[in-house]
């Protein structure tokens, strides 16, 4: 068993996948019409095999979840990245807000932004 696919709700699908892929850097794989919304996935630059779905929060369940967990401030997914502190200037120069700069956590330093569609995303980096 391994994990193939993974997904996070957006509030914009559109956007979304402008962030992820212009912004983030992301690879857009799929982009797919599906009635209302579109099935569009992203990869990272390791492994095209990995891909992450870029959901709309259309289900009232869901959009509760999204909004519960950004107003907690709980990050809805981690990428790790080689060199945390040139990710956040990085980031930062394209004008992502962050709620948390790098910070050292033990065996990781680690950072939180958000991605403009109603979540926060978790930067780590191995130490």
């Amino acid at each position: 068993m391994r994990i193939k696919l993974t997904s996070i709700m957006v509030d914009d699908q559109t956007k979304a996948l402008r962030f992820y892929s212009e912004v983030l850097g992301f690879t857009k794989k799929h982009d797919i019409p599906v009635g209302e919304y579109r099935w569009i996935t992203v990869t990272g630059e390791a492994r095209d095999d990995l891909e992450l779905a870029l959901e709309p929060n259309a289900n009232p369940a869901g959009k509760a979840f999204q909004e519960a967990m950004f107003a907690q401030g709980i990050p809805i997914a981690a990428f790790e990245v080689g060199d945390i502190q040139a990710e956040f200037a990085r980031l930062t120069s394209h004008g992502v807000a962050f709620t948390r700069e790098p910070t050292s956590a033990g065996p990781v330093t680690l950072a939180v932004f958000s991605d403009t569609c109603g979540n926060l995303i978790q930067l780590y980096q191995r130490t």
